[in-house]
């Protein structure tokens, strides 16, 4: 664990704040990233496998102003430390681990604004049963759902459903990027926004010419059929991405809204940011709409004196062991044959997450870590930095992590849960709303949550995908274009320079849409010319909204 030193200053000059957004990072485990502490007798780590506690967290949260609860998983079952599975799951260490998805629908029921961020790999589901999952959340939190997508990283995790080996890591990237064309299509394309009339008195549900299949034959994924759900508050959740790696920063540039960042300094952070936003905005997109979340902990107290005296109280159930064991599970490298004061090398690198292992070796040219001191940095809250002090000296670090990494807000790790989640929101979120950095006075986010206004900006993410590979104009199927809704706590409005309001979006605005008007002529209501207006040469791979709409990583097929 390294500290954080509070800066002289006591936050940024006056006209260059921005707001500072918090996620709670946590993973239904004994021992998400502060091994030993479930010891800790004010933990309550050991009753996640309650309904209990996770009501109960989601309702801490809320309380506390936080924006939403981000839930880690994997597949991996641990077994890079010593060769086996044994030394993790003796000491909790990201094993066992329940389904993340399960809990979400209690949760979202004993809160209105908290949003939920869902980590689900990309390459253990087919797309189709997945999507409807993600639409049935949507439906039940009322829009308050998000997807991390994640590719793997383990062996074991792959050996578990069904792989022979690992799949190299660019290549995993490869076919996430067609598992979202095929789940975007899906949410995006299939239904109208008007195709579910509820009809009660013609006795019709639903207009079958309002509803499409969906055609996806791609090198990796076979679709076919209309999607399960109707059009649900966001159709597409807002996506979560965490790859830091030149392939992952790719990936996160062209699909993700929120990006998950970790290390133990901001020189390894910020050249992530930088290079992430740049991306983005070579592809069109605006850099400053993707917010990026740094994983931090906090430790804090009326007085810098109790912050302290929880810190040693901390510090006794401590085991720097078992952060090498979930640090080899990471990286793939099994650390208990390396010697603790050995550099770690990058050159040990293997298939595991090519981001960890760069942000204690590479990627900050001051620092030099060893295998020791990276056991004793991860053992409280992992690899992101811990702040420590009163609430003023905790958001003068906060402030300060901010604005020299360029990030918009934390990822909440924990030394204690809820404990440590309960004294952020008491006594940091107070100060850090006094200073015009954080959300509004009232609980939860029901002081972030606009209205709905018939001015905001319809989505059009798989319009944006259509825009790609057609020419320079965006013609897709008619309809589906749907607003966020005003309960939605990833809806945040942001000023024009009229002084309207626009919304975020994830991809292109779609004010640039040009609209066909539905054909007669096509059976199941195509946009109108969509034949004659077919680019020259034509795209490859083709693809046309038409009849049954395929999506960019296969061919059209009537």
């Amino acid at each position: 664990m390294t500290q954080t030193p509070a800066p002289d200053s006591t936050g940024p000059a006056a006209g260059s704040k921005k707001e500072i957004r918090v996620n709670a990072f946590a993973m239904a485990t004994p021992v998400h990233h502060s091994p030993g502490l479930w010891r800790h007798p004010e933990d309550r780590s050991l009753d996640y496998t309650t309904l209990g506690y996770w009501t109960d967290l989601a309702r801490t949260l809320e309380d506390g102003g936080f924006d939403a609860l981000f839930v880690a998983d994997s597949m991996a079952s641990n077994d890079v430390y010593g060769g086996s599975y044994h030394a993790a799951l003796k000491v909790g260490a990201q094993i066992p681990k329940l389904d993340p998805i399960v809990a979400v629908s209690a949760m979202a029921r004993v809160t209105r604004h908290l949003g939920f961020g869902i980590t689900s790999n990309a390459l253990y589901e087919p797309p189709y049963p997945f999507a409807r999952r993600m639409s049935t959340l949507d439906h039940l939190t009322k829009g308050r759902i998000g997807w991390n997508i994640v590719t793997g990283h383990t062996s074991s995790g792959s050996r578990a459903v069904g792989e022979k080996a690992l799949t190299p890591h660019d290549a995993r990237y490869d076919i996430a990027d067609e598992y979202l064309d095929a789940v975007y299509a899906l949410w995006e394309g299939s239904w109208d926004d008007d195709a579910a009339v509820r009809d009660r008195a013609n006795r019709v549900f639903a207009d079958p010419a309002k509803v499409r299949p969906i055609v996806h034959r791609g090198q990796h994924f076979q679709v076919e059929g209309i999607h399960l759900s109707e059009p649900s508050p966001q159709r597409t959740p807002v996506l979560f991405q965490a790859g830091a790696s030149t392939r992952g920063r790719a990936f996160a540039a062209r699909h993700a809204e929120c990006i998950f960042v970790s290390g133990p300094t901001p020189n390894v952070i910020a050249p992530v940011v930088a290079d992430t936003r740049a991306r983005a905005a070579a592809l069109g997109r605006d850099p400053k709409e993707i917010l990026f979340f740094s994983m931090a902990t906090t430790i804090v107290g009326a007085t810098e004196e109790e912050a302290r005296e929880k810190l040693e109280s901390y510090r006794r159930f401590l085991n720097p062991e078992a952060a090498l064991i979930l640090f080899s599970g990471w990286t793939g490298i099994d650390f208990s044959k390396h010697d603790l004061d050995a550099p770690i090398r990058f050159d040990d690198r293997s298939q595991g997450l090519v981001s960890a292992l760069e942000a204690f070796s590479i990627a900050d040219p001051n620092r030099v870590w060893t295998v020791r001191e990276l056991a004793e940095h991860n053992a409280i809250g992992g690899r992101g930095p811990v702040f420590i002090g009163s609430a003023a000296q905790v958001a003068d670090q906060i402030e300060a992590w901010v604005e020299a990494t360029d990030v918009d807000g934390l990822n909440l790790s924990y030394a204690v849960t809820p404990g440590g989640y309960a004294d952020f929101g008491a006594l940091v979120v107070p100060e850090l709303r006094r200073r015009g950095r954080c959300c509004a006075s009232s609980p939860g986010l029901s002081g972030r949550m606009p209205a709905a206004s018939s001015s905001a900006v319809r989505r059009c993410r798989g319009r944006a995908l259509i825009a790609a590979w057609c020419s320079r104009t965006i013609r897709s199927f008619p309809g589906s274009q749907q607003a966020r809704t005003s309960s939605s706590p990833w809806s945040r409005p942001s000023q024009t320079a009229a002084g309207g309001t626009t919304w975020r979006t994830h991809a292109r605005s779609s004010a640039a849409s040009t609209w066909k008007a539905p054909s007669t002529s096509c059976p199941r209501n195509c946009p109108a010319a969509c034949a004659s207006a077919w680019p020259s040469p034509a795209p490859s791979p083709p693809i046309r909204p038409c009849c049954s709409w395929t999506s960019p990583s296969a061919p059209w097929t009537r």
